[in-house]
């Protein structure tokens, strides 16, 4: 299997600006928000301006935030770019002027940069310049103490992500630098992290306060984000390369009007997901580039229980132009989605080399509804496993849920896409007490060795789907319920659909036929 030669996507312009505010946050401090402020009308900086959002559902056009022009050296604050001299406090002392004054560019310049957590606050850009590349210290200790944050889905006060801002707005990292997160000193906790898992997903089934929430010690083993920002409204991630981060990469958690563009993410470690916008709206992902050990771009809303507790959805995501390589997934929603999923575009995006292209993950204890997903004019080549997955049998969360409440899938539209290489063109499983519904298909051409599974579905359409598959036939149904297939199957009735269980209102237009033949219909039982 070939995989992505990176010098093929030529060079990525890269700025990343993310909003967050508060300072490092006890567990018994109270966290303020700052007061909105206008938007950019014009992008900063002579970058081109982001283009309209034509989605097939209602959502604001985004722009940049806009920054006072003041500027704030790090150097000016007793910053050393030698690789060794950790900068933490000269870091924090240039974004608190920043704040002071009223905002502003913090500017990191060329040069190796060594530091532990980096907190934003409001109407703060950090500008991390070409040739500047921060280090993030493999010290644990230095993301004491603990701050409110989200993992896996359950609100916690944890170790501080790498760069870190709550309730802020307006709030940026942006430039043509690198940000490293040394990861590799936190990988190895993903063996030891189920205990402490287990002990936070018990609070939360115990209703304990979040404020009582308090974990962040080494034996407890649970990694922070690299980037996340956690209640912010007007977040900017562009033009930044991120790699090696402890856990989640680009991590939006309760934020508003998150735009991530032109960034170049590439990291390996486990569960190094590129980006994970988390019961947030209004967020624009755009012009990027995502290798990663594990999802591209995953959307969540929060684990079980404490997603219904917040009840707050990730809502109105637009994915358009990136490109993705050896990741789970490229883009992707759940498993982690109790809060709600709804109105996800992608379009116009390329994924080679990843296991799958679009994933839509959930299981029985999840609850909560996936809906209005378009996914559409994608290209893929050499996917390791399913070009388009829908599921409700995931297996690979880290704690078994409390309950069976089972997942909502529903009104998923796939158009205009191709792929050359797969493992399996499209698996559709859904759950007898609880089908997938309302997906349809229209002009998709697969390659591919096994070609549609779709188990346990009501109300799917095919229109003009080709699926090439090795082992034929290349259409398997069973116990599903209004299924048409039109113009998708290239022969004999018997040749592209097998049938199991007991299905009902199976329909084949019998493509092939000279003028095409009139509409069969079939139902096992």
């Amino acid at each position: 299997m070939r995989m992505l030669n990176l010098n093929r996507l030529g060079a990525i312009l890269l700025l990343f600006s993310c909003g967050a505010c508060a300072a490092t946050h006890q567990p018994s401090a109270a966290a303020g928000s700052a007061p909105p402020v206008a938007t950019a009308t014009a992008a900063p900086g002579g970058l081109a301006p982001i283009e309209p959002i034509h989605a097939p559902f209602p959502m604001p056009d985004l722009q940049r935030p806009q920054f006072p022009a003041a500027t704030f050296d790090v150097r000016q604050f007793g910053a050393v770019a030698d690789a060794t001299t950790k900068n933490t406090d000269a870091f924090a002392k240039a974004i608190a002027a920043a704040a002071h004054a009223g905002g502003g560019r913090v500017v990191v310049p060329p040069g190796r940069w060594l530091t532990g957590p980096i907190h934003l606050e409001s109407h703060v850009n950090l500008e991390v310049q070409a040739g500047a590349e921060i280090l993030f210290s493999p010290q644990f200790s230095d993301y004491l103490p603990p701050v409110l944050t989200r993992w896996e889905g359950m609100d916690v006060y944890n170790y501080s992500p790498l760069i870190y801002a709550h309730d802020c707005t307006d709030v940026a990292v942006t430039g043509g630098g690198k940000l490293d997160g040394q990861g590799a000193a936190w990988w190895p906790w993903k063996k030891r992290q189920q205990a402490a898992a287990k002990r936070l997903y018990e609070m939360v089934l115990a209703g304990t306060p979040v404020k009582d929430r308090v974990f962040g010690t080494e034996a407890a083993a649970l990694r922070p984000s690299f980037i996340q920002t956690v209640g912010c409204k007007n977040v900017l991630i562009e033009g930044i390369t991120v790699t090696n981060g402890p856990m989640w990469t680009l991590h939006p958690v309760y934020s508003e009007n998150v735009i991530i563009r032109g960034v170049n993410v590439v990291t390996s470690g486990a569960n190094n997901d590129g980006c994970d916008p988390d019961s947030s709206k209004n967020v624009l992902i755009e012009d990027s580039y995502f290798s990663t050990g594990d999802d591209c771009i995953i959307i969540k809303s929060g684990l079980n229980e404490d997603g219904w507790r917040v009840g707050k959805p990730s809502e109105n995501i637009v994915v358009r132009r990136v490109r993705g390589a050896t990741g789970h997934g490229g883009v992707g929603i759940g498993s982690e989605m109790s809060g709600g999923v709804r109105n996800v575009w992608v379009h116009d995006c390329e994924f080679k080399g990843t296991d799958r292209g679009l994933r839509i993950k959930s299981m029985r204890g999840r609850g909560g509804v996936i809906e209005n997903v378009w996914y559409e004019r994608v290209k893929h080549e050499d996917i390791r496993m399913v070009v388009v997955e829908l599921t409700t049998f995931y297996g690979s969360s880290t704690l078994v849920p409390h309950t069976q409440a089972p997942p909502t899938i529903r009104n998923v539209h796939v158009r205009d896409i191709t792929a050359v290489g797969a493992q399996r063109a499209i698996d559709i499983i859904g759950l007898p007490e609880l089908p997938i519904e309302n997906v349809t298909f229209d002009n998709v051409d697969v390659s591919s060795e096994h070609g549609v599974r779709c188990v346990d579905a009501k109300n799917i359409r095919f229109d003009g789907t080709h699926i090439a598959a090795q082992d034929p036939p290349p259409f398997s149904l069973e116990n599903v319920k209004q299924v048409a297939l039109n113009k998708s199957c290239g022969g004999a009735l018997d040749t592209c659909v097998q049938l199991a269980g007991s299905n009902q209102g199976v329909t084949f237009d019998g493509e092939g036929s000279a003028g095409g033949a009139p509409a069969h219909q079939m139902s096992t039982k």
